[in-house]
């Protein structure tokens, strides 16, 4: 048998056993790597700067609303 045939043959079952296990865990590996890598959500300093402020203006409210 030539070397090619036999590294053929256990990438198959390597392919083979993956989709097994993945079918056994409860999903499916070939779904997995369809969609691809996901990206990182990177957010600007402007929007972080944005996002604090507000979040600083509603703890502001929530504490003037307790000290009533």
């Amino acid at each position: 048998m030539e070397v090619s045939r036999i590294v053929a043959g256990i990438d198959e079952e390597i392919q083979k056993l993956k989709q097994a296990r993945g079918l056994l865990a409860g999903r499916d590996d070939r779904i997995a790597t369809a969609r691809g890598p996901q990206k990182k959500h990177v957010m600007s300093a402007e929007a972080r700067k944005r996002i604090g402020d507000a979040q600083r203006r509603r703890w502001t409210a929530q504490k003037k609303k307790a000290g009533k």
